[in-house]
């Protein structure tokens, strides 16, 4: 076996799974599925000895990665990204609508982070590995780590509604002037709060509404599902609506508008927001959002 990395874990007030601990601590192996394979090959060594998935990490460890031999490289992969905020601990950055944010595909958010960011100067620096997801046709703010201990604040902060997510979004149909949708997606609750902000009438859809979507749980593909179930698909979902009802080129009509949380390590408050991309406007040109 080769050696391909090493990381010296600082010291730690809880202690937490290896398998946890070790995402976005290395350039060539980031996901939680390959740390968790890299284990099971024993391709990762805890201070010289192979590691196990239920080893927990305490501070302090040296903590080793192995590559077997003949390995081809992973090129570069050059795609510019807009940033919106960065310091030594975090960065939040505008995702285009059309690209995964991670996945097994070579053009990711992920794999694009490191040519675009700085690189932190933190004795916990890692690659910078995106905290939450954005789904595929979905443009706007996403949150990034850059060292071990804002991975792990940051996802906290979302486990424990700390982190509070506006999203805009184009729907069809007659709605009330606000809601709040309960229901499960994926056999677990989730909840979110609607507010119709402008309506204009359509010949082909009789009605397009720009709308301001407050997700208070984060399941997959939570907004969609659930203005679908009120009768109010999102313009261009062919997922969860009537496919027929789509622009033609246009993609589909969510942006995640805002993040606002208390920053971990400075305290600061912090709200980035990005604007709504140029389609939106095409259809509510004199509406401003806030």
């Amino acid at each position: 076996m080769q050696l391909l990395e090493t990381h010296s874990v600082p010291k730690m007030d809880t202690k937490i799974r290896l398998q946890e601990y070790a995402v976005g601590i290395f350039n060539t192996v980031t996901t939680k599925s390959a740390i968790k394979k890299a284990i099971k090959k024993q391709l990762i060594l805890v201070n010289d000895q192979p590691a196990s998935t239920a080893l927990f990490i305490y501070g302090g460890e040296k903590i080793s990665l192995y590559q077997l031999e003949n390995k081809n490289p992973r090129k570069e992969l050059n795609l510019p990204l807009e940033i919106l905020f960065e310091d030594d601990y975090l960065a939040v950055i505008y995702k285009p609508a059309g690209i995964l944010v991670s996945g097994n595909k070579f053009v990711t958010i992920r794999n694009a982070l490191a040519q675009n960011l700085t690189i932190s100067s933190q004795k916990d620096a890692v690659k910078p590995q995106p905290i939450h997801r954005l789904d595929y046709p979905t443009s706007g703010v996403l949150l990034i780590g850059k060292t071990s201990s804002s991975i792990i604040a940051l996802s906290k902060l979302f486990e424990e509604k700390q982190i509070q997510k506006t999203y805009y979004a184009i729907c069809i149909g007659k709605m009330h002037s606000s809601g709040n949708i309960t229901t499960q997606v994926d056999c677990k609750n989730a909840h979110s709060n609607y507010q119709v902000l402008a309506t204009v009438t359509s010949k082909r859809f009789s009605y397009l509404n720009l709308v301001k979507l407050s997700p208070k749980t984060g399941r997959k593909h939570q907004l969609r599902v659930h203005m679908s179930s009120i009768g109010n698909q999102l313009l261009g979902d062919k997922e969860y609506g009537n496919p027929d009802l789509i622009l033609k080129g246009k993609g589909l009509y969510l942006h995640a508008y805002s993040l606002e949380f208390i920053h971990p390590f400075t305290e600061l408050q912090l709200t980035i927001k990005k604007e709504i991309p140029k389609k939106f406007k095409q259809i509510f040109p004199a509406h401003k959002l806030s």
